[in-house]
Protein backbone atom coordinates (compact mmCIF):
# COMPACT_ATOMS: atom_id res chain seq x y z
CA UNK A 1 0.00 0.00 0.00
CA UNK A 2 1.21 3.52 -0.82
CA UNK A 3 0.89 5.59 2.40
CA UNK A 4 1.18 9.33 2.98
CA UNK A 5 2.61 9.92 6.45
CA UNK A 6 1.77 13.24 8.08
CA UNK A 7 5.17 14.11 9.52
CA UNK A 8 5.05 16.33 12.59
CA UNK A 9 8.85 16.21 12.97
CA UNK A 10 11.81 14.09 11.89
CA UNK A 11 12.42 12.32 15.22
CA UNK A 12 8.82 11.09 15.50
CA UNK A 13 8.59 10.22 11.81
CA UNK A 14 11.81 8.17 11.93
CA UNK A 15 10.21 5.27 13.79
CA UNK A 16 6.88 5.61 11.96
CA UNK A 17 8.58 5.41 8.56
CA UNK A 18 10.53 2.30 9.56
CA UNK A 19 7.45 0.68 11.15
CA UNK A 20 5.29 1.32 8.08
CA UNK A 21 7.98 -0.16 5.84
CA UNK A 22 8.18 -3.20 8.12
CA UNK A 23 4.44 -3.64 7.47
CA UNK A 24 5.19 -3.67 3.73
CA UNK A 25 4.05 -0.15 2.84
CA UNK A 26 5.64 2.37 0.50
CA UNK A 27 5.82 5.64 2.42
CA UNK A 28 5.95 9.30 1.43
CA UNK A 29 6.61 11.88 4.14
CA UNK A 30 4.20 14.82 4.21
CA UNK A 31 5.60 17.76 6.16
CA UNK A 32 2.65 20.11 6.50
CA UNK A 33 2.90 21.90 9.83
CA UNK A 34 1.37 25.34 9.52
CA UNK A 35 1.22 25.53 13.31
CA UNK A 36 5.00 25.87 13.66
CA UNK A 37 6.32 29.15 15.00
CA UNK A 38 8.52 31.06 14.77
CA UNK A 39 9.52 30.76 11.11
CA UNK A 40 13.08 29.67 11.96
CA UNK A 41 11.64 26.73 13.95
CA UNK A 42 9.66 25.69 10.86
CA UNK A 43 12.88 25.85 8.83
CA UNK A 44 14.87 23.81 11.39
CA UNK A 45 12.25 21.09 11.51
CA UNK A 46 11.90 21.00 7.74
CA UNK A 47 15.70 20.68 7.38
CA UNK A 48 15.63 17.73 9.80
CA UNK A 49 12.82 16.07 7.80
CA UNK A 50 14.80 16.58 4.59
CA UNK A 51 17.77 14.88 6.27
CA UNK A 52 15.53 11.98 7.36
CA UNK A 53 14.15 11.73 3.82
CA UNK A 54 17.65 11.58 2.35
CA UNK A 55 19.11 9.17 4.90
CA UNK A 56 16.22 6.70 4.72
CA UNK A 57 15.42 7.20 1.05
CA UNK A 58 11.81 8.31 1.49
CA UNK A 59 10.05 10.73 -0.85
CA UNK A 60 9.06 14.02 0.76
CA UNK A 61 6.27 16.47 0.08
CA UNK A 62 6.60 19.80 1.87
CA UNK A 63 4.10 22.48 0.88
CA UNK A 64 4.94 26.06 1.88
CA UNK A 65 3.93 27.10 5.39
CA UNK A 66 0.60 28.89 5.79
CA UNK A 67 0.86 29.96 9.42
CA UNK A 68 -1.67 32.79 9.09
CA UNK A 69 -4.21 30.32 7.71
CA UNK A 70 -3.56 27.98 10.64
CA UNK A 71 -4.05 30.86 13.10
CA UNK A 72 -7.43 31.66 11.50
CA UNK A 73 -8.69 28.10 11.06
CA UNK A 74 -7.23 26.22 14.02
CA UNK A 75 -6.16 28.59 16.78
CA UNK A 76 -8.56 31.53 16.55
CA UNK A 77 -10.43 31.92 19.83
CA UNK A 78 -8.43 29.16 21.51
CA UNK A 79 -5.14 30.96 22.02
CA UNK A 80 -5.41 30.65 25.83
CA UNK A 81 -6.54 27.01 25.81
CA UNK A 82 -4.26 24.64 27.73
CA UNK A 83 -2.04 22.10 26.04
CA UNK A 84 -3.99 18.95 25.12
CA UNK A 85 -7.15 21.06 25.06
CA UNK A 86 -9.53 22.24 22.36
CA UNK A 87 -6.86 24.09 20.35
CA UNK A 88 -4.79 20.92 19.99
CA UNK A 89 -7.81 18.96 18.79
CA UNK A 90 -8.55 21.62 16.19
CA UNK A 91 -4.87 21.65 15.16
CA UNK A 92 -4.90 17.85 14.73
CA UNK A 93 -8.02 18.10 12.56
CA UNK A 94 -6.38 20.84 10.44
CA UNK A 95 -3.23 18.77 9.83
CA UNK A 96 -5.08 15.52 9.19
CA UNK A 97 -7.45 17.28 6.79
CA UNK A 98 -4.51 18.66 4.80
CA UNK A 99 -2.90 15.23 4.76
CA UNK A 100 -6.10 13.56 3.60
CA UNK A 101 -6.50 16.14 0.82
CA UNK A 102 -2.89 15.60 -0.30
CA UNK A 103 -3.46 11.83 -0.21
CA UNK A 104 -6.48 12.18 -2.49
CA UNK A 105 -4.70 14.57 -4.90
CA UNK A 106 -1.61 12.38 -5.01
CA UNK A 107 -3.37 9.07 -5.56
CA UNK A 108 -2.15 7.44 -2.35
CA UNK A 109 -3.96 4.43 -0.90
CA UNK A 110 -3.98 5.61 2.72
CA UNK A 111 -2.76 8.20 5.19
CA UNK A 112 -1.71 8.28 8.82
CA UNK A 113 0.20 10.52 11.24
CA UNK A 114 3.44 10.40 13.18
CA UNK A 115 1.73 12.27 16.03
CA UNK A 116 0.63 8.95 17.55
CA UNK A 117 4.22 8.05 18.49
CA UNK A 118 4.31 10.81 21.11
CA UNK A 119 3.35 9.98 24.70
CA UNK A 120 2.11 13.61 24.88
CA UNK A 121 -0.59 13.20 22.22
CA UNK A 122 -4.05 11.71 22.71
CA UNK A 123 -4.04 8.79 20.32
CA UNK A 124 -7.79 8.13 20.55
CA UNK A 125 -8.50 11.75 19.57
CA UNK A 126 -6.21 11.40 16.54
CA UNK A 127 -7.85 8.13 15.53
CA UNK A 128 -11.37 9.50 15.87
CA UNK A 129 -10.49 12.51 13.71
CA UNK A 130 -8.75 10.40 11.06
CA UNK A 131 -11.65 7.97 10.84
CA UNK A 132 -14.11 10.85 10.63
CA UNK A 133 -12.19 12.37 7.71
CA UNK A 134 -11.81 9.13 5.74
CA UNK A 135 -12.76 5.92 7.56
CA UNK A 136 -11.63 3.67 4.72
CA UNK A 137 -8.20 5.18 4.17
CA UNK A 138 -7.00 6.38 7.56
CA UNK A 139 -4.55 3.97 9.18
CA UNK A 140 -5.12 4.11 12.93
CA UNK A 141 -1.65 3.00 14.01
CA UNK A 142 -0.46 3.66 17.54
CA UNK A 143 3.23 4.05 16.82
CA UNK A 144 4.15 4.41 20.52
CA UNK A 145 3.32 0.73 21.10
CA UNK A 146 6.17 -1.77 21.32
CA UNK A 147 8.57 0.95 22.52
CA UNK A 148 7.95 3.11 19.46
CA UNK A 149 8.77 6.35 21.23
CA UNK A 150 12.04 4.92 22.62
CA UNK A 151 12.87 3.62 19.14
CA UNK A 152 12.26 7.10 17.70
CA UNK A 153 14.72 8.52 20.26
CA UNK A 154 17.39 5.98 19.24
CA UNK A 155 16.83 6.47 15.51
CA UNK A 156 16.89 10.26 15.73
CA UNK A 157 20.16 10.11 17.71
CA UNK A 158 21.70 7.67 15.19
CA UNK A 159 20.63 9.86 12.27
CA UNK A 160 21.67 13.12 13.97
CA UNK A 161 18.19 14.66 13.74
CA UNK A 162 17.26 17.95 15.39
CA UNK A 163 14.96 17.26 18.35
CA UNK A 164 12.71 20.13 19.38
CA UNK A 165 11.71 21.06 22.93
CA UNK A 166 8.07 22.06 22.39
CA UNK A 167 5.07 21.00 20.35
CA UNK A 168 5.42 23.73 17.77
CA UNK A 169 2.93 26.55 18.00
CA UNK A 170 3.59 29.81 19.75
CA UNK A 171 0.92 28.94 22.30
CA UNK A 172 2.88 25.88 23.44
CA UNK A 173 5.86 28.14 24.09
CA UNK A 174 4.37 29.70 27.20
CA UNK A 175 7.07 30.84 29.57
CA UNK A 176 6.82 30.35 33.32
CA UNK A 177 6.15 33.55 35.25
CA UNK A 178 9.19 35.73 35.85
CA UNK A 179 10.33 35.04 39.41
CA UNK A 180 13.05 37.67 39.42
CA UNK A 181 12.65 39.82 42.55
CA UNK A 182 11.71 43.41 41.80
CA UNK A 183 14.56 45.90 41.78
CA UNK A 184 14.47 48.23 44.77
CA UNK A 185 14.30 51.86 43.78
CA UNK A 186 16.72 54.24 45.52
CA UNK A 187 15.07 57.39 46.85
Amino acid sequence: MNVLLHTCCAPCASHCLVALRELGHDVTLFFSNDNLAPADEFARRLDAVRLLSERLGAPLQAPPAEHDRWLREAACGLEAAPERGARCGRCFRYSLCRTRDAMLRGGFDAFTTSLSVSPHKQTQTLFALGRELDPGRFLALDFKKQDGFARSLRLSAELGLYRQTYCGCEFSLRRPPDRTPPVQQQV
